[in-house]
């Protein structure tokens, strides 16, 4: 097997140039078959005319002289029979053989007839004339040995065949050459990638299928390289935030081995370890819940719910922790029935409303929206907090990000929720984004279609 893409070109371009060239030669042979026939026969047939007056003309002996000293013996080859079937030759075969002479044709030639005789090939032509002697009559054949005519077709084709197998080889051998160039520059860089090099430059400009091909390979090194620093990220905040609690927990275990503490103390440590203990097992179910949702092996159950009412619900769910800190609501909630996956959808609120109240100032007021148009429905989510800056509005989104992470403490979180609620609402193929300024609170807005496409196509 063949593996090496320049010579499959070449090879393709010589066969295809050779199958050709002898394809054409052989049907344009066929086409003009039947003018070369009729040219060699004139030919022959005006040859033999003038043999014939020449020994009528001139006695046997000279006749037999002169013909023998022609020079269109290259290309003829004459037999004079006796009525007794031998002959003299005149011209040489080279090679050729002879056509068959039948006595039948010879009788009819003697008898004063004419033969003339086409066989396979090109103007393969046998003629046979009477010739009147002093002796008597004799039946003299022609044969042509190489047609003039076909002589300039082979002699042509050849040419032709020989110049386009030269000078087209010659040309592929070049233009493989570019051809096979950006290939190889693309082998070399997957190399590359595959080794975790991104730096790699292609410079290929070509505007055709191999220029198109070389701007996706970049566009998805891009991509790659972008998913290459979001694992090391990834792996760098895992780290970072599993750190932090196994240091409490480490810390506070080993204050507890003191012997001299007093019951508060240790009941204060051991709920210190509690709590950071909680916080990695919803850090773990964070990450869990981001890898069912990405990998998409999660199913969503869809079903029809009343979206004004889950919202409600999520609200009053969460009272103990706006009322503790004397938080309102400021609700225009419209009607609305979508189809979604109850549990992901009611986490979205939760997750989204949960964020307001945290960042929230006491006694704030929190407004929600639910408004529908034709196709979608649209909630806004706004607060009064401490805002978010642009420069972080563009990560917010992002697993692990925090925007404030002085006051992490204070605000407690893993910075995945806002993560998870950009794939359910992404899944549900929906849309989220944020408006905000510093010191003025912000607005999470959240577009979901009424109906998935697949309920659209059940319909």
């Amino acid at each position: 097997m063949i593996r090496s893409l320049y010579i499959r070109v070449v090879l393709t371009f010589l066969v295809s140039v050779i199958g050709g060239t002898v394809l054409s030669f052989f049907m344009s042979t066929w086409m003009f078959k039947e003018q070369l026939n009729e040219n060699a026969q004139i030919n022959l047939r005006n040859f033999g005319q003038d043999v014939v007056r020449i020994y009528k003309t001139l006695p046997l002996l000279e006749a037999d002289l002169f013909v023998r000293e022609m020079k269109q013996l290259d290309s003829y080859y004459i037999r004079i029979y006796e009525a007794t079937g031998q002959y003299k030759a005149y011209g040489k075969l080279n090679g050729h053989k002879p056509a068959e002479v039948t006595m039948d044709k010879l009788k009819e030639v003697i008898e004063g007839g004419v033969v003339q005789d086409t066989q396979k090939g090109i103007a393969t032509v046998l003629l046979g004339l009477p010739l009147k002697t002093e002796t008597g009559t004799k039946a003299m054949f022609l044969e042509m040995l190489a047609p003039p005519s076909t002589s300039f077709v082979v002699k042509w084709g050849s040419i032709f065949a020989t110049s386009s197998l030269i000078t087209g080889s010659l040309l592929i051998l070049i233009a493989s050459i570019y051809l096979v160039r950006p290939i190889k520059k693309l082998t070399k860089a997957t190399r590359r990638i595959a080794v975790g090099d991104f730096s790699v430059k292609l410079n290929i400009k070509q505007t055709s299928e191999l220029g198109t091909l070389a701007r996706s390979f970049e566009d998805m090194m891009h991509e790659l390289q972008q998913l290459e620093q979001m694992r090391r990220e990834f792996v760098t905040n895992v780290s970072h935030e599993v750190q932090s609690p196994l240091t409490s927990i480490s810390g506070y275990a080993q204050a507890l081995k003191q012997v001299d503490l007093s019951d508060d103390e240790r009941r204060r440590y051991l709920d210190i370890i509690i709590a950071e203990a909680k916080r990695m097992s919803k850090m773990s179910d964070s990450l869990l819940k981001l890898s069912l949702l990405e990998s998409q092996s999660q199913q969503l159950g869809l079903s029809t719910l009343s979206l004004d009412e889950q919202i409600r619900r999520v609200i009053v769910a969460l009272q103990p922790q706006w009322a503790a800190r004397s938080i309102q609501f400021e609700l225009d909630l419209q009607a609305v029935k979508v189809t979604a996956d109850h549990d992901q959808l009611n986490q979205v609120w939760t997750n989204i409303i949960g964020n307001s109240i945290k960042f929230s100032k006491d006694a704030g007021v929190i407004h929600v929206s639910v408004k529908q148009d034709m196709n979608h429905v649209t909630v806004r989510i706004s607060d009064a907090g401490i805002g978010i800056s642009l420069e972080d509005q563009k990560r917010i989104f992002e697993r692990f990000f925090k925007t404030d992470r002085s006051r992490s403490r204070k605000f407690e979180g893993s910075g995945m929720g806002l993560a998870i609620v950009k794939l359910i609402v992404s899944l549900h193929q929906g849309d989220i984004r944020v408006e905000s300024e510093p010191g003025q609170g912000a607005t999470f807005i959240v577009t979901l279609p009424i109906m998935t496409p697949a309920d659209q196509t059940d319909s």
